[in-house]
């Protein structure tokens, strides 16, 4: 395995982007990897650790490379996440030879918040205001898929608070905020094909999967191609939910909902 850090250049940010890539030196012609951007959660306060390198070591044994994004939480507000994540995006896109990836095959990996994070480039990727903030075209930042696992999606009636005030700061309850920050509102046939995984016993976003619930309706009805999985078992946050991630706290153990990453990887190998 090979493992790079990048800064990630957003001005008053610490944004960093780690790389990690399956060693294939050995290989005369490897073929190009798909390449999985992972961005762990943390109600903008903070970053789950256990959402990000984890996860990335998993899918390089899945054949993917993989890279975590260290993005900037409160006090930093809206959007200097979103542009951290546009950036990293055109960073391994921009650099597709050397990574050995795929340009083409750029899936966003994120969870609770920081699946509210990767959601939201998904439905704002191809807005004005980011191609400003970032100094560049639109497309060099479109995720070409998304992974949401039990992703903070709403800011209405079943809003995590906490999440959405940390990242909206001074300006929380600013209407228009507001709704931009509500993606089931913002989805468009712009957005990327979805893997979309929550639990049924998910309390700590409210009432969570009702953020899957209510991001899946609203892709019907743009016609956005997607997966979902709700499995019956299991709490909020518990990343691979597996041994390795859970330490002490035998609750965030689950082999039931611990197939969401093999039925992501499935779907990723099947993404074109």
């Amino acid at each position: 395995m090979l493992v790079n850090t990048y800064p990630i250049p957003v001005q008053g940010g610490e944004g960093s982007l780690t790389v990690y890539l399956l060693d294939e030196r050995h290989l005369a012609a490897p073929p190009p990897r798909p390449m999985v951007v992972v961005v762990p959660g943390g109600a903008y306060g903070g970053i789950a650790p256990t959402e990000g390198e984890p996860v990335a070591v998993q899918l390089l044994a899945r054949g993917f490379n993989a890279c975590v994004l260290q993005y900037d939480v409160k006090p930093a507000v809206f959007p200097t996440a979103l542009q951290e994540l546009a950036l990293a995006v055109a960073l391994v896109r921009d650099n597709a030879a050397q990574f050995n990836i795929d340009p083409n095959r750029i899936v966003v990996a994120g969870f609770s918040a920081g699946g509210h994070l990767t959601a939201s480039l998904g439905v704002l990727w191809h807005h004005a205001f980011l191609s400003e903030k970032c100094g560049m075209a639109n497309e060099r930042f479109r995720p070409n898929g998304l992974v949401l696992s039990y992703p903070v999606i709403t800011s209405g009636k079943y809003a995590h608070q906490g999440s959405i005030r940390n990242l909206l700061g001074s300006r929380y309850g600013d209407p228009e905020l507001m709704e931009l920050v509500s993606l089931e509102k913002q989805v468009t046939p712009n957005m990327p094909p979805t893997f979309l995984w929550h639990t049924f016993e998910d309390e700590a976003v409210f009432t969570g999967n009702r953020h899957s619930l209510l991001l899946a309706a609203a892709m019907r009805r743009a016609n956005v191609k997607f997966e979902m999985h709700i499995f019956p078992e299991g709490p909020h946050g518990f990343s691979l939910a597996t041994a390795e991630v859970a330490g002490e706290n035998e609750r965030m153990i689950s082999p039931v909902a611990a197939q969401w990453l093999g039925l992501a990887a499935d779907w990723i190998r099947r993404l074109r």
